[in-house]
């Protein structure tokens, strides 16, 4: 299969270059090119005649987001939804930050009522929508916040485990909230289950681990495996972005819980 990835040098497509180069005839999007005129993607599109689009490029910095709402809205919606156009079956990642604004703590299900109460959320929302409606055999992913570790040249960015450590060692404070709930999920294990989510029929999914604790027991947890003890605050903030990944398990799209899979993570860079 001849597959037209997006974001390709970004933290998650440069590991899907790396991860999957043998499962598939893979095209890097030319760097620059998505925050260009469309009509270069158009013609980058029919040069290359993918059987499909893997778009992993977004403004995903929340905060940049809501400083900058016209580039994420370029990024993250008009962008996708031209691919979306192209006749090109698309899968294409989204975000659990669509589920914000939304109590409890209770994982969420693709149909929830959404009303995201932040820039980068709504963009993802609206993309969702937007693309569904041009093309209803796109596979849209809801991906959970992601990590990594450093060590073979690719692409890092902010995350769970590299805080905590750097905490760690500066002697820094971090704080987290007993009523927040959310899955983190290593970004490897989500690329593994690209091959799978690429078979879904067409719609929304939620892609990555469950995480049945909140996320001061999840630091906690983290900082077990890692064997560090940086100054962790408990905090009192109410957010829900848990999922409920049952839909695309049926699918054949399987992670482990957030804790467990960490675990693997870490005993697996060990032995590289």
């Amino acid at each position: 299969m001849r597959v037209l990835v997006t974001g390709a040098g970004g933290f998650v497509g440069s590991r899907v270059m790396r991860m999957l180069a043998g499962q598939y005839e893979l095209y890097p999007l030319p760097k620059g090119m998505a925050a260009g005129n469309p009509d270069a993607v158009l013609r980058e599109v029919a040069r290359v005649q993918p059987d499909m689009i893997l778009h992993t490029a977004a403004i995903s910095d929340t905060g940049y987001c809501q400083q900058h709402p016209e580039e994420s809205y370029r990024a993250n919606v008009v962008f996708p939804l031209a691919l979306a156009k192209t006749g090109v079956r698309l899968v294409a990642f989204s975000s659990d930050q669509v589920y914000t604004g939304l109590g409890g703590s209770t994982p969420f299900t693709e149909d929830a009522p959404l009303q995201p109460t932040n820039v980068y959320g709504q963009h993802k929302r609206e993309m969702e929508q937007r693309v569904l409606d041009a093309a209803p055999n796109a596979v849209l992913l809801r991906a959970t916040w992601m990590y990594d570790f450093a060590g073979d040249g690719l692409p890092l960015r902010g995350n769970l485990p590299l805080n905590l450590l750097r905490a760690a060692q500066a002697g820094e404070e971090l704080g987290f909230s007993a009523r927040d709930f959310r899955g983190i999920t290593w970004v490897r294990d989500a690329v593994q289950n690209l091959p799978a989510a690429m078979q879904l029929p067409g719609g929304v999914y939620n892609f990555g681990c469950e995480n049945p604790l909140d996320m001061w027991q999840t630091a906690q947890e983290f900082c077990k495996i890692l064997n560090v003890a940086p100054k962790l605050m408990r905090q009192d903030w109410q957010r829900c972005l848990a999922m409920d990944t049952a839909k695309a398990q049926r699918g054949g799209v399987v992670f482990a819980d957030t804790v467990q899979a960490f675990r693997q993570c870490v005993e697996q860079c060990r032995h590289r």
